[in-house]
């Protein structure tokens, strides 16, 4: 998808630039993107330097929580480097934008982000990208025309169709095969051992913010399997990846914390005070 060598995004109704969320320090001006901007992935625009790891999003942003059930397959518009100097992603979506607000959050492909615009005329909307963010999630790969999952945060309303899902990828993950059986799909996944412990078979995960069921765990492999049916390959990216790219991965946190709890020593005290 060709991107014009300059863009002006101009504030129009309801474009409003947000000004009240702590956790991307927006500011009222409209966005530029980089005259010279191509369409790179985002990750050529990480610093060379790290820094100490942090979450991508801030402790003093709202807790958010989604469920899994991904709500529609939105596309990347434009990304790129903005006038605040961070980072920006424009999607196209139509779902997620029913009762949107600036400073609501999206998932996207599993990450928890917040809207900075949106345009209800055109349908996109904006979300601000932490250099932390696109080193911790597959979000650096994206380039204008991929498809991403998106969904909203929970309300009180809403149903739990999934499991809980913070949209705090923990790692990522890279697809090492893709087995068709009848018109299911086997995908198998390799990561870090580190986060395979808290992956077990029948145990929840979300991949790519898609809420599956892990089948098996092969741990001298360093990998773990699902199966998506033919309703879900519908409706979310996993199946058009190819072997090879990454996916986001965030693990069932009641596995943290038990073994937070268990390390502790909280389950041994209590057994001897009772």
């Amino acid at each position: 998808m060709p991107i014009a060598s300059s863009l002006t995004i101009t504030p129009t109704v309801p474009r409003i630039a947000a000004t009240t969320h702590t956790s991307h320090h927006c500011h009222p001006t409209p966005l530029r993107f980089s005259p010279n901007f191509k369409s790179t992935p985002l990750r050529a625009y990480l610093p060379l330097t790290s820094r100490a790891p942090t979450r991508p999003r801030s402790a003093a942003g709202p807790v958010c929580l989604f469920t899994g059930i991904v709500e529609e397959m939105g596309t990347v518009k434009q990304l790129g480097t903005a006038s605040h100097g961070g980072f920006d992603l424009k999607i196209a979506a139509s779902t997620v934008l029913d009762g949107v607000n600036l400073g609501d959050s999206i998932a996207v492909n599993g990450t928890c982000l917040t809207v900075t615009e949106f345009d209800a005329k055109v349908s996109d909307f904006i979300v601000g990208l932490s250099p932390e963010t696109l080193r911790k999630t597959s979000l650096s790969e994206l380039e204008p025309g991929s498809p991403v999952n998106l969904e909203r945060a929970v309300t009180p309303t809403s149903r739990m169709g999934g499991h809980f899902v913070q949209g705090h990828v923990d790692n990522t993950g890279v697809i090492v095969s893709k087995v068709p059986e009848g018109d299911s799909l086997w995908v198998k996944v390799r990561t870090e051992k580190s986060l395979l412990k808290y992956i077990v078979p029948k145990g929840f995960i979300a991949v790519d913010g898609t809420s599956l069921t892990v089948v098996d765990v092969f741990d001298d492999e360093g990998c773990f399997n699902f199966m998506l049916v033919a309703y879900t390959q519908q409706k979310v990216v996993i199946p058009l990846k190819n072997v090879g790219d990454k996916v986001n991965l965030e693990v069932d946190i009641l596995g943290k914390y038990v073994e937070r709890l268990l390390g502790s020593g909280f389950v041994s005290s209590y057994a001897k005070s009772s």
